[in-house]
Order: C-alpha cells, then sequence, then structure tokens
C-alpha cells in the first residue's frame, strides 16, 4: 500500500523521462555488447526447428568435405605397385576376388580388401643332409637341391600355407624312400635315373598345390671312413687286374706278331744275318764293349758231343 501510495504521489509528467532514460540505458548496453547470431536465432519466435535443420546440414557439410579432403592422402593405403614377377591374390570381405592381380597398379579398399603378394621366380631348396640305409645296407649321408616355380597363385594361396617349408618337408621324405630302394653302386654311378625319380615323384605332389618342381639333383654322398677305404682297396685291385689283362693282351699281340716275322724269317735266309747286323748296330750305339754272337741252337748238341769225345780222349 504504501508502493502505491508513493507511485500515486509521483507527478504524471516524470513517468515518461524515467522510461526514457531506462531506453537509453539499454540501448547503451546493447551498443556495448553486441548480439550473436545464435541470440538472433535464440529469440526468433517459432525458428528452433530451423535451427535444428541448419545443425544437421551443417554438420553433414563439414563431414563430406572432411572425406574429401582425406582422399589424395588415402591413396597411399589404397594402391599397391606390382613387380613384373610378382602377383597379388586379392581377397574381399574374406572372399577371392578373381584371377591374380599384377604387375603394375594395384587398387584396393583399406578395411575391406586383402591381398597376398606371391613371387613367381624359380626358388632354389637346399635340401637338409639325409642319413639312410641303401637297399645293399649301406649307411650314407644324401643331400640335394630342389628348383621350383609358382605357376598358378590362387591355387598356391589356397592349398598351402608355407609352400616353400612344405616342398622342402616333401624332398626330405622322398629322397629317404628313393634313397633306401637304390644300391650304393646305382647312387654312385647312376644319378641321372635317380634324379629323374624324385622329380616325378615330387612334382605330381606339388602339382596340386599350384607349384611346378624344375629340376631336382642329388649334390653330395658321403660314405663311412670303412666303406671309403674298402672302396678305395677294391679300385686299387681293380686297376691291378687291368693292368694284368693288358699286359697279356701285350704279350699275346706281340707272340702273334713274333710269329709272323719268324715265318718271314725262315722264308728268306738272309734275313737272318739282316736282322743280326741291326743288332750289333744297336748295341754298339750305347758304346758298349760286349758284342754278343749268336749261335744256331742246332750247334748245341754238336758241342756237346765234341766235348764229351775230348774227355774220353783224355
Amino acid at each position: 500500500t504504501t508502493n502505491l501510495t508513493n507511485n500515486m504521489s509521483i507527478p504524471h509528467g516524470s513517468i515518461p523521462m524515467q522510461t526514457m532514460t531506462t531506453d537509453n540505458k539499454t540501448e547503451r548496453k546493447s551498443d556495448q555488447n553486441p548480439r550473436s547470431p545464435l541470440d538472433v536465432y535464440k529469440n526468433v519466435t517459432g525458428s528452433e526447428g530451423e535451427g535444428c535443420l541448419s545443425k544437421l546440414a551443417r554438420c553433414i557439410i563439414i563431414g563430406i568435405a572432411t572425406i574429401v579432403a582425406l582422399i589424395p592422402l588415402s591413396w597411399f593405403w589404397c594402391i599397391a605397385i606390382l613387380r613384373d614377377y610378382e602377383r597379388a591374390v586379392h581377397f574381399r570381405l574374406g572372399k577371392l576376388n578373381g584371377a591374380a592381380k599384377g604387375p603394375g597398379i594395384f587398387f584396393f579398399l583399406p578395411f575391406v580388401d586383402q591381398y597376398r603378394r606371391v613371387d613367381l621366380r624359380i626358388q632354389a631348396l637346399d635340401v637338409p643332409a639325409q642319413e639312410m640305409i641303401t637297399k645293399d645296407s649301406v649307411t650314407t649321408t644324401v643331400n640335394a637341391v630342389v628348383f621350383i616355380r609358382v605357376m598358378d597363385p590362387n591355387l598356391m594361396v589356397l592349398q598351402v600355407d608355407d609352400y616353400i617349408q612344405a616342398t622342402t618337408l616333401l624332398a626330405q621324405t622322398t629322397l629317404r624312400s628313393v634313397v633306401g630302394s637304390s644300391e650304393l653302386d646305382e647312387l654312385l654311378s647312376n644319378r641321372d635315373k635317380i634324379n629323374r625319380e624324385l622329380k616325378k615323384i615330387i612334382d605330381e605332389a606339388t602339382d596340386a598345390w599350384g607349384v611346378s618342381v624344375f629340376a631336382t639333383e642329388v649334390s653330395d654322398v658321403k660314405l663311412p671312413l670303412s666303406m671309403q677305404r674298402a672302396m678305395a682297396s677294391q679300385a686299387e685291385s681293380e686297376r691291378v687286374r687291368r693292368g694284368k689283362v693288358i699286359s697279356a693282351e701285350g704279350e699275346v699281340q706281340a707272340s702273334k706278331l713274333l710269329q709272323r716275322a719268324a715265318k718271314t724269317l725262315q722264308s728268306e735266309p738272309l734275313s737272318i744275318q739282316l736282322r743280326y747286323l741291326h743288332t750289333l748296330t744297336q748295341v754298339s750305339a750305347e758304346k758298349n764293349s760286349t758284342i754278343i754272337f749268336p749261335i744256331p741252337v742246332d750247334f748245341m748238341p754238336l758241342m756237346k758231343q765234341q766235348s764229351e769225345e775230348s774227355r774220353k780222349e783224355k
């Protein structure tokens, strides 16, 4: 009641002045603190739905711009360069996607596609030394070399995890079986047959993996020291036997030639004198003082008879 009496007591002309002063103050404050665009949208009646749509549109535009800006940077994770001897086995969402890609540029989608590089060059596999027993019960140590190449990359990736290790283990078991069914002499002297048999068995097994075997070679055969000595003795005896056979064959040939020479000398008596003179020439060429005179064998009985007669006379 007191406030109402006070208001009633204020003169009528002073009320507009107070309102004007308050309006001036609010205008000065608004000039000093300008409103932001968001405040304008908030103060507009019935504009709340429009503000949400604009925010959503702004977020979509910013997201699209960000994706477009990141496309050049994502090329580094979407492009693969394959060399002329390489192929890429492509998987999309875990499934094989067509034939092997390459060579050249290969595009794939990150987080969706996966690929595996496959080398098509020839690989040389060193088979570790295997100690085994041959068919004739001789202990040997044999190692080999296998040359392989991938012919079907898709089949190789789908069928085998590590084709190099798998082929090496297969070559070891095959080498044991082949050498165990062969004799030592065949292993040392007929290696071509062993190599062909090894290649055939390994190639038939790796054909299902998309891998081809180009060559297989038995590189070294090691024998125990006792076997080496026995083989050396056998080889020495064989050489002695061959020497004796060659000497006997030479004597046979020489006797045949001497027989022919005797027949020739018998047909011509003067040829004996010529042969005698030729022998003297050979003896005298060495500056030897000893001269040998050949005496016919027919004179030996006559000389023996003459010596006996001379004894009787005495």
